[in-house]
């Protein structure tokens, strides 16, 4: 049997299992879905089964915000949120209006009041990510991955770079996405199966044919794939020791541990094949790391990540086996029986809080249901925000004029989110203001 032949028996296998891992009865249910859901907000934290000691609120909803598909949280504490009213697809003649929106608590009662249009004129932003001084941002916009700036500190962006440009467009919800800060500065990015990215740098094309990992260094231009193989990777983080883990929303095997170089379950040829954590969980999107102070100790280093087509938001404990890890589910952060509620990104909060990015839309299926299908909801979107009750919240957002020593102390507190914003921080500082500092820092930890 030729290699040739052998590799396209393979192709038809996972073509085969992807249709026949399609949640039928969701597909079916919602062609026939003809009772849309009153959009109240209430209506719908009503029906949350929320796990014990944990309490749900509104942090923010339309009008200040629609359609949130990713989130990211700047130093200052600020939330920005790549909004697509347009999703799935642009009508013919339809401008470009999509969003980037930065929400901001400035009260601290767990609620958004001031809501800022950082960027329009976009097309499916499907990315966000600020600098964590919060001047500017990169985003994932379609083809592109741009930076925005505020030039004159207004807190609107006043101009736009393309960085990097070739990545594929072949179906919108496998663009490029889920972009995140690494512990090594450098920018990670996610895309999908079916999308073939033939992306120009400085040191030359660099391609990517179907789901993988990117890691990106902003200061070079140096673009490189980390991992490949996924069929829909919405998901991807960091714990406190630097290992690499992501989910993935079209392949159910729940957290899968990634490294330089794995290759994972689409990849015909591949001598060898990692698999997910999971076998047989659901599909998952979004991922986020527990590593605050105001939720409880059992909770710490939990992996929080969300079942949209299910309506739920699905906690994992990951432990050390062997040279890898072993993984099982614990009761859901969030169930829900309400058709609409989809959680597809969850971050930590500067308040120690869990925070729920919710699609809403009774309707989700990509290829089951008419792009143009008018019980599509483009209006609606929330974040929800998760706490533990009875224990205080915390206030870690890093102030706008900390010094270089200041910066330094906060690598030793223990809320993950600061030091890598503290880190963040010092790099935009440069290393001639740092460099002397960091010595002497250094010393003093004798």
């Amino acid at each position: 049997m030729s290699r040739r032949f052998r590799t396209a028996i393979r192709l038809s296998h996972w073509s085969l299992v992807a249709l026949l891992a399609m949640p039928v009865s969701s597909s079916l249910a919602q062609r026939d879905l003809k009772n849309i859901p009153d959009p109240d907000p209430e209506i719908e934290r009503a029906s949350f089964i929320v796990a014990d000691g944990m309490e749900v609120n509104l942090f923010a909803g339309d009008p200040q915000m629609a359609k949130p598909i990713q989130m990211n949280f700047d130093a200052r504490g600020r939330l920005w949120i790549a909004s697509s009213e347009v999703y799935p697809h642009i009508k013919p003649g339809q401008p470009a209006t999509d969003k980037i929106l930065v929400l901001e608590d400035t009260d601290h009662d767990g609620s958004v009041d001031k809501s800022t249009v950082f960027a329009g004129g976009l097309l499916i932003p499907t990315g966000v990510l600020p600098d964590a001084d919060g001047r500017g941002c990169y985003v994932a916009n379609s083809t592109e991955l741009i930076y925005l700036h505020d030039d004159d500190g207004d807190g609107k962006a006043d101009s736009r770079r393309i960085v990097l440009s070739g990545f594929g467009t072949e179906d919108t919800h496998h663009l490029l996405h889920t972009l995140r800060w690494g512990p090594d500065g450098c920018i990670y990015m996610n895309q999908s199966i079916y999308i073939h990215s033939h992306v120009e740098t400085p040191q030359g094309v660099k391609r990517l044919n179907g789901g993988g990992i990117w890691r990106f260094r902003p200061e070079t231009l140096e673009l490189e794939i980390v991992c490949k193989g996924f069929v829909n990777p919405w998901g991807h983080h960091f714990d406190r020791w630097g290992q690499s883990f992501a989910t993935d929303g079209a392949y159910g095997e729940g957290i899968n541990y990634v490294f330089p170089g794995s290759v994972f379950v689409t990849s015909p040829g591949a001598t060898r094949i990692m698999s997910g954590l999971n076998p047989g969980s659901p599909k998952h999107c979004g991922l986020e790391i527990v590593g605050v102070g105001h939720l409880p100790d059992d909770w710490q280093g939990s992996m929080i990540t969300n079942d949209f087509r299910a309506h739920r938001v699905c906690r994992f404990v990951v432990t050390e086996d062997g040279s890898g890890y072993a993984s099982r589910q614990e009761v859901e952060v969030i169930k829900s029986s309400h058709v609409a509620f989809r959680p597809i990104d969850v971050k930590m909060g500067t308040d120690g809080a869990i925070y729920i990015a919710d699609w809403y839309n009774p309707i989700i299926q990509h290829g089951e249901v008419d792009f143009r299908d008018e019980r599509r909801d483009h209006v609606h979107g929330r974040v929800w925000r998760v706490t533990a009750k009875g224990r205080p919240t915390l206030r870690t957002a890093i102030a706008e004029n900390a010094t270089v020593d200041e910066l330094l102390n906060l690598l030793k507190v223990s809320e993950d989110w600061t030091r890598l914003n503290a880190k963040l921080l010092l790099k935009q500082h440069g290393a001639e203001a740092v460099l002397p500092r960091l010595a002497a820092w250094l010393v003093s930890l004798d």
